[in-house]
C-alpha cells in the first residue's frame, strides 16, 4: 500500500515477509527514515492539501473535536427533572409590614419633637417596633421563651447584636424620659439616637426586603 503526500516520500509496508504490527521502512524515502509510522502519519495529515476533495462542510467536521449532543427530556418530563426544586420564599408577615410601618411613623414624630426628652423616648420606641418587625419576620413560636426584644433579635438576626446591645443600653433613659425626667436627656444624646434609629430602621427594611428575594 502507498501513501502520497506533499513532503514525505513513498512509504511502502511489506504485509508478505512481515509479521503482523511490524511496518518495513527499508523503501522509505531520504528524511523519513527512522521516523515511526505514527509521526510519519501525524506530518501526512498536517500537510496541506489533505482537506483538498473534501467539501467545506466536510472539512470543518473533520477538524472539530467530536461532542456529544445534549439530552433531550422525554416525552412528558419536565425540563427541570435532576435540578433541585427551588424553595418558595414565605413573603413578609403582615404582623411584620405593621409594625415596621408603626416604627417609621414613630421616627417622623421623634424628628418633630422639640424636647430632648421626647425626641429621645420616640426615636427609642421606633427602634423597639422596628426590633419586633425583625422578630415577627423570623422568630418562630417556642413555649416559655423569655427575654427582651433586644435579647431575642441578637438570637435569631445576629446581624443586629451590635444594634441590639446599643438600644439594650437606652432602654433605662427612655423609661427615665417617660417618667418626665427629662433633664437626663442632653439634646445631643436626642440627636444620635434620633440618627442611630433612622440608620437601624433602614437596614430593617432591607434585611426583610432580602428575606423575600
Amino acid at each position: 500500500m502507498s501513501v502520497g503526500t506533499g513532503s514525505v516520500s513513498t512509504m511502502s509496508v511489506n504485509t508478505g515477509s512481515v509479521g503482523p504490527g511490524s511496518v518495513n521502512t527499508g523503501s522509505v524515502g531520504p528524511g523519513v527514515l527512522g521516523v515511526p509510522v505514527e509521526a510519519a502519519a501525524g506530518r501526512a495529515e498536517a500537510a496541506p492539501g489533505l482537506f483538498d476533495r473534501l467539501t467545506a462542510g466536510q472539512a470543518e467536521r473533520a477538524r472539530s473535536p467530536v461532542t456529544e449532543p445534549p439530552r433531550k427530556a422525554p416525552a412528558g418530563e419536565p425540563s427541570g427533572v435532576g435540578r433541585r426544586a427551588r424553595r418558595p420564599v414565605p413573603p413578609v408577615p403582615q404582623a411584620a409590614r405593621d409594625l415596621l410601618a408603626d416604627a417609621c411613623r414613630g421616627l417622623g414624630r421623634a424628628i418633630r419633637a422639640t424636647d430632648s426628652a421626647d425626641r429621645y423616648a420616640a426615636a427609642h420606641l421606633a427602634a423597639l417596633r422596628a426590633a419586633a418587625a425583625v422578630l415577627a419576620a423570623r422568630a418562630r413560636p417556642v413555649r416559655g421563651r423569655r427575654g427582651s426584644a433586644w435579647e431575642l433579635i441578637a438570637k435569631v438576626a445576629p446581624e443586629f447584636s451590635e444594634w441590639a446591645v446599643f438600644f439594650a443600653a437606652g432602654s433605662a433613659k427612655r423609661q427615665a424620659a417617660e417618667a418626665g425626667l427629662h433633664r437626663l436627656v442632653t439634646a445631643r444624646e436626642a440627636d444620635d439616637m434620633v440618627r442611630q434609629v433612622g440608620a437601624f430602621l433602614d437596614l430593617v427594611e432591607d434585611t426583610l426586603a432580602s428575606d423575600t428575594s
